[in-house]
């Protein structure tokens, strides 16, 4: 965006069931970067809408000015909703993504964050122009989670659900219900987790479920009954389950593989995670995300120092938790086998 700003005014109008409201260039008298009581900023801006809970659609007009542009949009917590898009000196692009409002926006049992719709422009040269929002019903992809999926609410920390949603188009809504520190027992025992993600599953609806992480000391047992619960739980509803195996932690032997336990996700009772949630995908007929197969393959192609951008070890010396760069990989990993197995239409994707 221009130094100037590309100012905004946007008003409220209803409309049948849906919410709409419509951003335009503000007038020459205002194009000072700031929209007031919905957008304020230039690098990047920054937009507030007042709207209830549920899902929005929201359609972006970006460039229109005299100099080209590079523009990136998150939305509520750190969420990325569309990746870096150019734009050509007096050209524009149009995009149009969805958003899932709720209360907290971020980790179901975090902070509340702020209510309402919130977006920011920003990426190497943000350039808006317009954007238009409204309250639809589009089919989902809803996450169940730990720490390694879920919406992070502070940098470096971000998971691979945080980042799916810029891969889509506003024909299919990402709701991240996935928690830090979350089990399978846990997971299902929260009332603001396994509970309120069912109370939202719509026919159709994919489920995802990647749970593994902070089962250190959950027996084989009782961990396939959590999983096939949530299976049974899922398809009553007319959703989808699909399971996922959990990412590898970024943890070499000395002949550059991952090929023990710890990076395997074997907990301490010696159940080999991953390989209970691949037995019971295909027990149960469910779809399988084979997460650790795919990480694994890409730890181990980029190597003991190469990967440590795919984790906070530099950070925090954390070989567990992603990076945005780690996070971003892992995230199109996910929507590769999603499209692969023809679990979502060629046209929800961008």
């Amino acid at each position: 965006m221009r130094r100037a700003g590309t100012a905004l005014l946007a008003a409220c109008t209803a409309a049948a069931a849906l919410t709409t409201l419509t951003a335009v260039p503000a007038t020459a008298s205002d194009r000072r970067g700031a929209a007031p009581g919905h957008c304020a900023g230039s690098a990047p801006v920054v937009c507030h809408f007042d709207v209830d809970p549920g899902t929005y659609r929201v359609r972006v007009v970006l460039g229109g000015g005299a100099e080209a542009g590079s523009t990136a949009v998150t939305a509520e917590a750190r969420r990325a909703v569309l990746a870096e898009t150019a734009n050509t000196a007096g050209g524009t692009v149009r995009r149009a993504f969805t958003v899932d409002v709720r209360d907290p926006e971020g980790e179901p049992t975090g902070a509340t964050g702020s209510p309402g719709l919130d977006l920011a422009f920003g990426g190497a040269a943000p350039r808006l122009a317009s954007l238009h929002v409204e309250r639809v019903r589009v089919p989902q992809i809803l996450l169940a989670g730990d720490s390694t999926v879920c919406d992070q609410a502070g940098g470096p920390y971000t998971g691979w659900g945080q980042q799916l949603p810029q891969y889509l188009t506003d024909r299919l809504s990402v709701a991240n219900y996935a928690d830090s520190g979350e089990g399978s027992q846990s997971f299902r025992d929260d009332p603001a987790l396994f509970p309120a993600l069912r109370a939202r599953i719509h026919h159709g609806d994919l489920v995802l479920v990647q749970l593994a992480h902070n089962d250190k000391q959950t027996d084989r047992d009782t961990y396939r009954a959590n999983l096939t619960a949530m299976i049974e739980d899922v398809r009553a509803e007319g959703g989808r389950p699909v399971l996922v195996t959990p990412i590898v932690r970024r943890w070499f032997h000395t002949d550059g593989t991952l090929d023990n336990g710890t990076a395997l996700i074997v907990n301490g009772l010696g159940v080999d995670l991953p390989a209970e949630v691949r037995t019971l995908a295909a027990e149960q007929g469910t779809p399988l995300i084979d997460l650790t197969a795919l990480t694994k393959a890409r730890v181990e192609e980029l190597g003991p120092e190469a990967s440590k951008g795919l984790y906070l070890h530099d950070e925090k010396r954390d070989n567990t938790h992603t990076s945005v760069r780690g996070a971003t990989e892992y995230a199109a990993l996910v929507l590769g086998e999603l499209r692969a197995q023809n679990l979502v239409p060629s046209r929800a994707v961008r």
